[in-house]
C-alpha cells in the first residue's frame, strides 16, 4: 500500500501528534543539562524541575506585596480584555459583513474603506490609541477591536456574497423583504463562517493583547512576562508562555465545539 493511502489508527494518531512535544520537551532538557554543566548560575535555560515549581507558586503563593495569586490575577485582566475585544469584534464583522456582503450600496460604500482599514498594521498606531484614549483598559480593547473587526467584516462579506443568486431570488419571489432576508436567509449560513473567522483571529488578537499589556498595564499576562524580562526570570517567562498558550488552545476547542453543536448541518469546523 502507498503511504498516501495508509492512515493512522486513533492510538496510533493519538501517539503521532504527542511525539512532537516529547521530542522538544527532550530536547528542552538536554540543553538545559548542557548549560548547567557548564555554568550552574545559568538563567537562559533553567531546569524542568525549576520551572515546574516556579509554576506551582505562581498558581498558589500569593504576592508577599499585593496578597493576590499573580497568576489568576493576571489571567483574569488578560482574559476579560480579550473577551472584550473578540465581542465587539464578532458583532462588528457580523453586522457590517452581512450588510456589505448583500446591500450593494453599501459594498459600493464601504468595502472599499474596510480594505484599507484591515492593511493598516495595528501596532502602528498603538501610540496613537495610548494619545487618544488613555493607558487604560479602553485602548487596550480598541487594538484588539482595530486589529482584528476589518477582517471579519471581510471575511463574513466574502461569505455573504458567495450566497447563490437563485436563493435570494426565490426569497424575493415568495414576498420576503430585505430585512427578513437578511436575518432568515444570509444570516443563518454565516454564523458558522463566523465561529471560523473568529478562531483564526483569535492569535493576532492575543498579540495586540500582550503588545498593549507591555507597553502600559499594571496586570496581565503579558505585562507580567515583559516585566520579569529585565531580570531573565525565564522560570517565570516560559510557564506564562504555556499558560497562554494553553488558554489559547481551549479557546480555540471551545470555538469548534460551539461550530459543531450549533451547526452540526455546516460541515466540521476546519
Amino acid at each position: 500500500m502507498r503511504w498516501i493511502n495508509r492512515r493512522p489508527g486513533r492510538l496510533a494518531a493519538v501517539a503521532l501528534a504527542a511525539l512532537p512535544f516529547v521530542l522538544a520537551l527532550i530536547a528542552y532538557a538536554v540543553a538545559s543539562d548542557l548549560r548547567r554543566a557548564e555554568n550552574p548560575a545559568d538563567k537562559l535555560l533553567p531546569a524542568p524541575a525549576r520551572i515546574l515549581e516556579t509554576a506551582v507558586n505562581l498558581a498558589t503563593v500569593p504576592d508577599r506585596r499585593s496578597g493576590d495569586i499573580l497568576l489568576w490575577l493576571d489571567t483574569a485582566a488578560s482574559l476579560t480584555r480579550l473577551a472584550e475585544g473578540a465581542a465587539i469584534s464578532a458583532g462588528l464583522g457580523l453586522g457590517f459583513g452581512l450588510l456589505i456582503g448583500l446591500l450593494p450600496g453599501v459594498r459600493a460604500g464601504a468595502a472599499p474603506f474596510v480594505s484599507v482599514i484591515s492593511l493598516i498594521p495595528p501596532l502602528a498606531i498603538l501610540p496613537i490609541l495610548f494619545i487618544v484614549f488613555g493607558l487604560g483598559e479602553l485602548s487596550k480593547v480598541a487594538l484588539i477591536v482595530i486589529g482584528i473587526a476589518p477582517v471579519l467584516i471581510r471575511d463574513i462579506a466574502q461569505r455573504t456574497a458567495e450566497i447563490p443568486e437563485e436563493m435570494l431570488v426565490k426569497a424575493q419571489t415568495l414576498g420576503a423583504s430585505t430585512w427578513t432576508i437578511l436575518t432568515r436567509v444570509a444570516l443563518p449560513q454565516v454564523l458558522p463562517r463566523l465561529i471560523g473567522a473568529l478562531r483564526l483571529a483569535l492569535g493576532p488578537a492575543w498579540l495586540f493583547l500582550i503588545a498593549a499589556e507591555a507597553i502600559a498595564s499594571t496586570e496581565g499576562l503579558g505585562y507580567r512576562i515583559f516585566l520579569v524580562r529585565r531580570y531573565f526570570a525565564m522560570d517565570v517567562i516560559i510557564p506564562y508562555v504555556v499558560w497562554i498558550t494553553l488558554l489559547a488552545f481551549l479557546m480555540d476547542l471551545g470555538l469548534r465545539s460551539l461550530h459543531r453543536r450549533a451547526f452540526p448541518w455546516s460541515g466540521p469546523a476546519t
